[in-house]
């Protein structure tokens, strides 16, 4: 089964030919130069490609994107706060090793046991937040200096100290 990776999210439209803007958290400047198409989720776990034209760089965290069968900022309108995905391969490629993203798939680990896998990392100002599902729920991990402890990429686990409490909250 193919893995996808969420990258951001399409933020509005621009001009009137149906360019759109993509803020992505791959932790690098890119143009994804090279790739063919990004997905959108239609549907749970329904990956539907978006074929691209061409894009090109705006900041260090947003391109515009021209996507084939979007000619009109109308169409482009429709797709805006569409969250974007790539296929891990594309992912890979284009991700900087050191973007919090790299730490989608492994697994959160307290005290030798593993609390699931991250699904999703959300950046905020002091800390990053992973979402992993504890016993069908959804729990949201911080990761900031008093709960990290180590990231070991070879066995694929990020290994924490939580606070007193806090997974109680989601049981």
């Amino acid at each position: 089964m193919t893995e996808y990776f969420k990258i951001g999210k399409f933020v509005t439209a621009f001009g009137v030919k149906g360019e759109l803007v993509l803020k992505h958290n791959l932790g690098k400047k890119t143009s994804l130069k090279g790739l063919q198409a990004v997905f959108i989720e239609e549907r749970k776990e329904s990956f539907i490609p978006w074929f691209i034209q061409q894009t090109r760089i705006k900041s260090a965290d947003e391109l515009y994107v021209q996507l084939a069968d979007v000619p009109t900022r109308e169409a482009a309108i429709k797709l805006v706060q569409k969250e974007v995905w790539l296929q891990e391969p594309d992912f890979k490629k284009f991700s900087a090793k050191s973007s919090p993203l790299n730490l989608l798939g492994y697994s959160i680990v307290e005290n030798g046991k593993a609390l699931g896998s991250i699904l999703e990392v959300v950046e905020q100002p002091h800390q990053l937040l992973c979402r992993i599902e504890i016993d069908g729920k959804e729990a949201l991990i911080p990761l900031h200096e008093e709960t990290l402890i180590k990231i070991d990429k070879k066995a694929k686990q990020v290994i924490v100290q939580l606070p007193e409490g806090l997974l109680e909250i989601y049981r």
